[in-house]
């Protein structure tokens, strides 16, 4: 029996901070898996595992090459947690502004 991947949310990806700093490695450059490991003090199996997840959420992507698996970003999931900020940032800022006017016109009476 075949068992198909488990597709992963981007917000349960990147919650873990290390998952977030293999993102941010990986924005720079691609990289093969020993040398993402070596910024980390945990096992190379542990790396997998994270990496594992990235890639179940679609914000990685892995190729062999030779008896390396060299990864790489794939970003356009962020898009879904940008949309998720900015619409909650701009939420914010409105009702800032709305306190911020109501406390200068009860400031003027």
């Amino acid at each position: 029996m075949l068992q198909t991947a488990q597709k992963r949310d981007v917000f349960q990806a990147v919650a873990d901070p290390t998952r977030r700093e293999i993102l941010k490695l990986l924005a720079e450059k691609e990289l093969p898996i020993s040398e993402i490991s070596a910024h980390f003090p945990m096992s190379r199996t542990a790396v997998a595992k994270h990496l594992q997840v990235l890639a179940e959420a679609e914000l990685v992507h892995g190729r062999k090459k030779g008896r390396e698996k060299i990864y790489w970003l794939h970003p356009e999931p962020l898009t879904e947690l940008r949309q998720f900020y900015e619409l909650f940032w701009s939420n914010k800022l409105s009702k800032l502004k709305y306190v911020l006017e109501s406390d200068r016109e009860n400031d003027s009476e």
